[in-house]
């Protein structure tokens, strides 16, 4: 599996006249690699090479339906010779495998699934959970959800190591907190780093102070869209028109939400004039085509 660092260009947005004199870049993590990009790449890079090391020969993680994380799992563990179990959430998938595309992606990457309860996912963590999970399979090497741990900030330490140019903002998507706590420990004192959760609820903060050893960070919790997930024709059309003006996609659980958010603020004067803005694209693109589906069946305007 070839990985394009040198693609990870940094892109710039020529904003029009009405934001002012911000000045808005995003930096193509997603064009990586098609399957294992952005995030993905760097939260599993460290974690790969631990699993070798650790003489592993399967790796075991978790995700929904259309998780970017289990595909990327899948995509990258065929590419390095590993065994992949998914563990995932919602057992009545088992019997949709084959109208999802994530998980029919992660299938023909030779992932073997085991389907749980949306009960029993809230003990994933726990002792009991993963003993029963080795009772069953054998050993394997374990990648958190969203795969965040020690290793996957690490790797994301380093989106900011080949970037030249001085920004005084860094923005990028929050899920797990693993990425922004990668930015926030690879950036200069004089720079501040900008999260746009996902999720709606507050308690990621807590999260990323585990792994973040610097303080000039702050979480913008206004773009959610009602939660994880949750989409609306605004954000829809946003994405739309994002990638129309400006040829750079947009995903609408992570990217497109940090994306509407920036330029709202932009525009409600959040930033400084004349401050530069660099957003990281982690890519997540994958699962346009899942939301696609749910918003046909809603009879709801599609991502193009």
């Amino acid at each position: 599996m070839k990985f394009k660092l040198e693609d990870a260009v940094i892109q710039k947005v020529l904003l029009p006249p009405e934001y002012g004199s911000v000045q808005l870049f995003v930096k193509r993590e997603d064009r990586i690699h098609e399957h294992v990009s952005g995030n993905k790449y760097r939260k599993l890079l460290y974690n790969l090479k631990a699993a070798k090391d650790g003489g592993f020969d399967t790796l075991l993680t978790f995700g929904g339906a259309f998780s970017n994380h289990i595909a990327a799992v899948a995509a990258a563990g065929q590419a390095q010779g590993f065994k992949t179990l998914g563990v995932i959430r919602g057992e009545e998938l088992a019997y949709k495998v084959a109208d999802n595309p994530t998980l029919k992606f992660a299938e023909e990457c030779g992932m073997q699934f085991q389907f749980v309860t949306r009960e029993d996912y809230r003990y994933k963590t726990s002792p009991e959970f993963i003993q029963q999970l080795e009772t069953k399979f054998g050993s394997f090497y374990l990648v958190p959800e969203g795969g965040t741990n020690e290793l996957a900030v690490k790797g994301s330490e380093e989106i900011l190591k080949d970037v030249q140019e001085d920004f005084d903002y860094i923005c990028c998507a929050v899920g797990t907190g693993g990425t922004i706590s990668g930015l926030i420990n690879g950036s200069t004192s004089t720079q501040k780093i900008l999260g746009f959760p996902a999720l709606k609820g507050g308690f990621l903060s807590k999260d990323i102070s585990k792994f973040a050893r610097n303080t000039n960070w702050s979480l913008i919790e206004d773009y959610h869209f009602g939660g994880y997930a949750k989409i609306n024709e605004d954000l829809i059309s946003f994405i739309n028109q994002f990638k129309k003006q400006y040829q750079i996609p947009l995903d609408p659980v992570y990217t497109g939400k940090m994306m509407y958010g920036i330029l709202d603020l932009i525009k409600k004067g959040y930033f400084p004039e004349p401050s530069k803005i660099l957003a990281i694209h982690t890519g997540g693109l994958q699962g346009i085509e899942g939301m696609n589906i749910n918003l046909k069946r809603k009879q709801l305007p599609i991502i193009d």
